[in-house]
């Protein structure tokens, strides 16, 4: 009974430990399948914020048994059965994550007039409309009604000067043909309060009073009616909470308007859209005879259970097997395998219809999402790797701790006869229950975990190993040699030691290799190689520190003989003499101190690895690519509220030879800036301060093209030709190796091929060249406080219109880089297993301290016969135990910091941020501290609990006569 007692705390101790790391084991594969399947949801979902995923259209006419009842054809219940069809043919192994998202039908743009001047009204039907609840006046369009109705947001309405009731004349624009009235018939609310304090700011702006403004028909706040309709606040800031929030972000026109600049070509003052009835669409197209197009938006909600089945590699191809086969049988179950020659050969209802076209970029998600997965199951897995070598250590102290309470009495049997297999085997039997106990608790942690069954394989050898620990290290303890012969000579023992270092060293250093020669596996679950990476160089790191760190300490050690005083001679000297039996302990801080480094490490440098190449993208505040396609939408951009500079960037593709010898430069990419005003907006633009350095933002001279070039000397000469004439560049000097990362250059760097010859010139000496030359072209907005609305007004996020060009905003990227559900899945998969992991190493150091106890407690017993004071005893304790600390953090630290080096192709995160090269590693700084903190305040804790019980423990207590070594 008194044994049993002796050993509850160790049977204890085992089965959480055999719990836990059966559970992190078995686990382990269903986990990196979850974690996926949460990044792998999380991305799509982030994916289609803008757009839905996949998108069908057809083009239909009017009906041509309409007759003269226009309002006859019902367009929704002609859409309907069409819509069906559609959602039909989605795979069902997709297990219904295919949804409708919405059904529009857009009219070209109509000609009115209100009193704030002349505008150009589109027309929309949307399926996904808001309903009357969404009004802050009004109501929606009646779909039965026989006249042509309108719905505008308050701010259209505000900004045009609308009310309630009110007619507007639409005359021929884009739309031709056309001559109606149309009634406005409500007013709805497109982002909340925002769009009232936005409007009243511009307004202030503009000096216009409150006659610009009105109320609510019924007397109340348009804003408080909206609150109680939706259940929040108006500007709350709930993403897809309020209806219609994906319309007004698909279709941010609808909105708000925008304005077009004074004296504009069009002789407009403003450009708006307005919601209809669908009986409207088909009025208004039989009026014009028009051919309209329908768009059909189908979204790709997969939950996380579904995910995870396409997260793995096989599964991302099936996905994106079923992504492009999915149009293909739409299309033929909406009209049969005819081929889109651009006839109407199909119908919607009674109107002649051309087949489905279809545009998705999912399967291009799929595939970048499968780069970035290969690289952050590295993290995960090297995270779980590392919790389960921690466990494992602390089991190992665990065991120690045993067999050392239990050593006196076990050589005791044996000297009656017992052997060591004998003793181990009764050990094993004597933890067995708790060991079974352990893995029972452990498998059913496991199964208790949402999704796939647990891999008993991998949990039951990872429990039989924790329980085999005890029984082995007690034979080896109790073996004849150990029995007999005492301890192992000298020199037999540090040629073992050698050479079972510079096996781990061998071991490490393969291990490594072979990790950056084959890369990880591309399976789920686990990677065995990966798993033993942690281990083997944390290993190598003990292998060196033990072998480093004494030597400094016996220095101080043979300097403190020097001076008075025993502590500091005693305690240094004992530490460098025990540095080969502290391993354990330094193994189990430097692999715990590597993981959460490691982690930090990637963590922030994913971070501002994102921010950077957000900025890089974008270039500026915001970014319009395929400004020259579109000079109207460019400078209409420029004079967006907020905007204060704008900047030109454009480059072209060019193959020069050499003036002098006719050789080939090569192809390069030559890019053109305004210089002067790139400088003035942006100071710290490197590309700016090159062509300034080098005079280019001065005066032209000349007929040549003047560049700074890569692989180039100055005063050369190269020309190319151009429309039949030949242009001539002379270089002015060598371009600066920093010019090619500058973000201004990014918006057309990024979106065309790379190459490794560039030249930099100023766009004044770019104007012999057509502007339809231009492979990019891009104009750069800087501003503090740039109206996001009014830019998006005339640029959506979501464009099927690439003549439209592509508009980036800044803070727009960098909240989509903030928001990225992987990097999320990362930061707390690294963070769970970091905080278990660190509470593993200080069970395990706490029972590092237990064992080594007796021998610095007879060490102290010691010298307190030779009068040694309590203070005297505490920083003995300190210094003997600092060395060691002071080891593993430098150990943990150096090898966490240097393993995304280690790591190499393994481990590429570049494939996170993207940007024109690898991010700049970013440690976090306030997690080594507070680790490196906290591993003091637990010695100091050590130092004070030991003090205070050498203090109440009597000298008998620790010293025997005749023991050995006393």
């Amino acid at each position: 009974m008194r044994e049993a007692r002796v050993d509850l705390p160790f049977l204890v101790c085992l089965a959480v430990l055999v719990a836990l790391l059966t559970a992190v084991a078995a686990a382990g594969p269903a986990l990196l399948d979850r974690l996926a399947g949460r990044a792998l949801a999380s991305r799509l979902a982030q994916e289609q914020r803008a757009e839905p995923g996949i998108r069908f259209g057809a083009q239909f006419e009017p009906a041509p048994r309409q007759g003269s009842d226009a309002w006859a054809s019902d367009l929704a219940e002609d859409l309907l059965p069409v819509t069906d069809l559609i959602v039909s043919a989605a795979p069902e192994a997709l297990d219904g994550g295919l949804v409708h998202d919405s059904t529009r039908v857009a009219l070209p743009t109509l000609a009115t007039a209100t009193a704030a001047g002349k505008v150009g009204l589109g027309l929309l039907y949307a399926s996904d409309a808001p309903g009357r609840a969404s009004y802050a006046e009004g109501r929606p369009p009646d779909p039965d009604g026989e006249r042509v109705e309108i719905a505008l947001s308050t701010r259209t309405r505000d900004a045009l000067r609308l009310r309630l009731g009110q007619r507007l004349p639409l005359r021929p624009g884009a739309l031709r043909n056309v001559e109606a009235t149309a009634v406005v018939v409500g007013f709805f609310m497109a982002d909340g309060g925002n769009s009232e304090r936005a409007e009243r700011e511009e307004k202030a702006e503009r000096g216009e009073g409150a006659e610009g403004e009105r109320a609510d028909a019924s007397g109340s706040d348009p804003g408080s009616d909206l609150a109680s309709a939706t259940g929040r606040a108006p500007g709350s800031g709930m993403g897809d909470a309020s209806p219609g929030d994906r319309l007004w972000r698909e279709q941010p026109a609808l909105a708000r308007p925008s304005r077009h600049p004074p004296r504009s070509a069009s002789g407009l003052a403003w450009e708006a859209r307005a919601l209809v009835a669908p009986r409207t669409v088909t009025a208004l197209q039989a009026q014009a005879g028009a051919t309209l197009t329908v768009t059909w938006g189908m979204r790709l909600d997969l939950d996380t259970g579904t995910a995870a089945r396409f997260a793995d590699d096989r599964g991302q191809r099936e996905l994106q097997r079923l992504l492009t086969a999915y149009p293909d049988d739409a299309r033929s179950v909406f009209c049969g395998d005819i081929a889109d020659f651009g006839g109407m050969y199909c119908e919607i209802g009674l109107h002649p219809a051309s087949t489905l076209r279809d545009g998705t970029h999912l399967p291009d998600v799929v595939t970048d999402f499968g780069r970035q997965w290969r690289q952050g199951r590295v993290v995960i897995s090297f995270a779980l790797a590392s919790l389960l070598v921690v466990g494992l250590l602390a089991a190992a102290v665990t065991a120690l701790l045993a067999v050392r309470r239990s050593l006196d009495a076990h050589r005791l049997q044996r000297a009656r006869g017992a052997s060591a297999t004998g003793l181990a085997l009764a050990r094993a039997a004597q933890i067995a229950p708790a060991a079974l106990l352990g893995l029972l608790a452990g498998i059913a942690a496991a199964r208790s975990l949402p999704g796939p069954s647990p891999a008993y394989r991998q949990g039951l050898p990872v429990a039989v190993l924790v329980w085999l620990l005890l029984p082995a290290l007690t034979w080896h303890a109790l073996r004849e040699r150990a029995v007999r012969a005492g301890p192992e000579p000298a020199p037999y023992a540090a040629g073992r030691r050698v050479v079972a270092e510079a096996a781990v060293l061998v071991l490490a250093a393969a291990g490594v290799f072979a990790l950056r020669s084959r890369g990880t596996a591309g399976e789920a679950g686990p990677d065995p190689l990966l798993a033993a990476v942690p281990a083997l160089l944390g290993l190598a790191t003990v292998a060196v520190l033990v072998r480093v760190y004494p030597l400094p300490v016996r220095v101080l050690a043979r300097w403190s003989a020097r001076r008075r005083g025993v502590v500091a001679l005693v305690a240094l000297s004992r530490a460098a003499k025990e540095a080969p039996a502290r391993a354990l302990a330094l193994l189990v801080l430097v692999v715990t101190l590597a993981g959460a480094v490691f982690g930090g490490l990637v963590a922030g440098t994913l971070a501002d690895g994102r921010r950077a190449a957000a900025a890089w993208q974008v270039g500026a505040d915001a970014s319009y690519l395929g400004a020259g396609r579109a000079s109207d939408i460019a400078e209409r951009l420029g004079q967006v509220r907020g905007v204060e500079d704008t900047v030109g960037v454009r480059q072209l593709r060019v193959d020069p030879t050499s003036a002098s010898s006719g050789n080939r430069y090569g192809v390069a990419s030559l890019d053109g800036v305004d210089g002067a005003r790139l400088r003035a907006a942006a100071p710290g633009s490197a590309a700016a301060r090159a062509l300034d350095d080098a005079g280019l933002t001065g005066p032209r001279t000349g007929e040549d093209i003047r560049v700074l070039a890569t692989g180039a000397r100055t005063g050369d000469l190269f020309t190319f030709a151009s429309h039949g004439r030949e242009l001539r560049l002379r270089v002015v000097g060598v371009l600066p190796e920093d010019v090619r990362h500058d973000p201004a250059l990014g918006p057309v760097c990024g979106t065309t091929p790379a190459r490794e010859r560039m030249l930099l010139t100023d766009n004044r000496d770019l104007a012999a060249i057509e502007a339809s030359d231009f492979e990019g072209t891009a104009l750069l907005l800087y501003g503090p406080h740039l109206d996001v609305g009014a830019l998006r007004s005339l640029v959506p996020r979501a464009s099927g219109d690439t003549a439209l060009g592509e508009l980036r905003i800044r803070s727009e990227e960098q909240a989509d880089a903030a928001a990225d559900g992987m990097i999320d899945v990362l930061r707390g998969a690294h963070t769970t297993c970091t905080a278990l992991a660190v509470l593993l190493a200080l069970l395990a150091l706490v029972l590092e301290l237990l064992l080594s106890a007796p021998a610095r407690g007879r060490t102290t017993a010691y010298l307190r016969t030779l009068g040694l004071g309590g203070r005297a005893t505490s920083g003995l304790y300190l210094l003997q135990l600092l060395p060691m600390v002071l080891a593993a953090v430098t150990g943990g630290i150096a090898l966490g910091l240097t393993l995304p080096a280690l790591l190499g192709p393994a481990l590429d995160l570049r494939e996170f941020t993207g940007g024109p090269a690898a991010p700049t590693p970013h440690p976090d700084l306030l997690l080594t501290a507070a680790l490196g903190a906290g591993l003091g305040v637990l010695v100091l804790a050590a130092v004070g609990v030991e003090t205070w019980i050498g203090r109440r423990r009597g000298l008998g207590a620790v010293l025997r006569l005749g023991r050995n070594g006393d």
